[in-house]
């Protein structure tokens, strides 16, 4: 049931691991939403666990505190498929096979698996989702958590001028006043986002080695050093004391996927769809102040838990080929990004939203680029794993068996990313028309 003329959110949770502490600490967060600021909120939780792990998450969202106005809906993958495929075929797209493949793909996406909960919250008709990590805790101060939504609900939506006298300071140029905040986020505290610290502790020059695989061509050596050292390091460990709050165009160094928001972006340009591949859900963080949208950073950091799966051997190599792979998308991204940049306001339309047209022929042109520079990162990255030894060592043997096809789908990715980006305002118009599945659960 829903309240005509009150604003709705969907506040999500993706998740493929073990996490029920975390649903009932963001089911928590949401219902601070609902008594403070009176919204209806949706917690939608997107999980991809086993059925033993399913079914620890089902008891802890029955444990939930029914709370008037707050949804919680939990879906397994059999869900959020019935859902894209009714979606899908109401969208009339020519290519649907290929659309399901890329919404729902048969491998770890984290670009996918937000995409999916972007569509969901459209068709819920949410204006905002507020994105948070299975692996995260909120920081205790005085005694009570201190809630990132608190910020985002006070800013998201509303024109940056109005916004102005809310936040601590603003560094916004005035012609972008008329704007409305379309993001709000923080970092987190704690373990890196990335899981290589233990790299690290061995050999500090073979991580550098690895990490500075992140940086573009033409990148000096100090500029290398310089991003090596503050990569996957979020805030450190700046732990809450008092709000702080900026508003402008937000630094995507400074903000994390795991503790950000958008508003109306979401419905405009979808994530990157890439299989096993770290940092594919980032693409948003760049573009917002790219095409000059105002945002909002904020101070509220999570604090970043590294879960124990991620450590076991069984976990190992798959985890590293996501961070090659990484590494191999940014040889397209950087160049995406800067033409972005240069673009500029020229990617919004006269009511302030993204034009997917523009964006689709930027990400689509840089599919042309030359592989060399990633051949480079694959023989730098063999050379800093088997100085490595051990288990690191195997792995670039695993690397260097699965070369070619590395340097062939990454460009591959960022083309399959354009075609979303095309076909993506019609599944939006698609999840709004056809709503959400009645079975999906009721307000709790």
């Amino acid at each position: 049931m829903t309240t005509p003329g009150v604003r709705r959110i969907c506040l999500t949770l993706p998740t493929h691991r073990e996490c029920a502490a975390t649903i009932a600490a963001v089911a928590a967060e949401a219902a601070y939403a609902v008594a403070r600021f009176g919204v209806e909120a949706t917690l939608l939780i997107l999980d991809s666990t086993d059925d033993a792990t399913f079914a620890g998450h089902a008891a802890a969202v029955e444990a939930v505190p029914a709370t008037a106005r707050l949804t919680v809906l939990h879906l397994d993958e059999q869900d959020q498929r019935r859902f894209l495929q009714r979606v899908v075929k109401h969208a009339g797209l020519a290519e649907p096979a290929l659309i399901m493949d890329l919404m729902l793909p048969g491998a770890v996406s984290y670009g996918a698996c937000t995409n999916r909960a972007f569509l969901i919250a459209a068709a819920l008709g949410c204006e905002s989702v507020h994105r948070r990590d299975s692996d995260i805790e909120f920081q205790v101060h005085d005694g009570a958590p201190v809630y990132p939504i608190h910020h985002e609900l006070t800013a998201l939506g509303r024109p940056a001028a109005d916004v102005a006298g809310e936040v601590t300071e603003s560094d916004l140029d005035p012609s972008y006043a008329h704007r409305p905040v379309s993001t709000v986020g923080a970092s987190y505290i704690g373990e890196m986002s990335v899981d290589i610290d233990e790299i690290r502790r061995l050999d500090p020059q073979a991580y550098h080695d690895i990490v500075s695989q992140w940086a573009a061509e033409g990148t000096s050596e100090q500029q290398k050093r310089d991003l090596v050292a503050e990569s996957f390091t979020g805030a450190g460990n700046e732990a809450f004391t008092a709000d702080h709050s900026v508003l402008g165009l937000v630094d995507p160094m400074r903000v994390d996927m795991g503790n950000i928001s958008y508003f109306r972006v979401h419905e405009q340009i979808p994530l990157p769809p890439m299989r096993e591949t770290i940092g594919s859900d980032y693409f948003l963080i760049h573009l917002v102040p790219d095409s000059g949208l105002p945002g909002v950073l904020h101070n509220r950091h999570v604090i970043n838990r590294h879960t124990p799966e991620r450590k076991a051997d069984a976990a190992f190599h798959p985890y590293h080929l996501r961070l090659a792979k990484f590494f191999l998308s940014m040889l397209y991204l950087h160049v995406i990004y800067q033409r972005l940049g240069e673009a500029g306001d020229g990617l919004l339309d006269d009511g302030q939203r993204i034009r997917p047209e523009r964006v689709a022929a930027i990400v689509r042109g840089s599919t042309t680029l030359d592989p060399a520079p990633n051949v480079r990162r694959l023989d730098a990255l063999d050379r800093a794993y088997r100085k490595l030894g051990g288990r690191y060592a195997d792995f670039a043997d695993k690397l260097a068996a699965r070369r070619d096809q590395l340097l062939a789908d990454a460009p591959r990715d960022i083309e399959e990313f354009a075609v979303l980006i095309e076909a993506w305002a019609p599944l939006v118009a698609a999840g709004r028309a056809t709503g959400p599945d009645p079975a999906w659960g009721r307000p709790r």
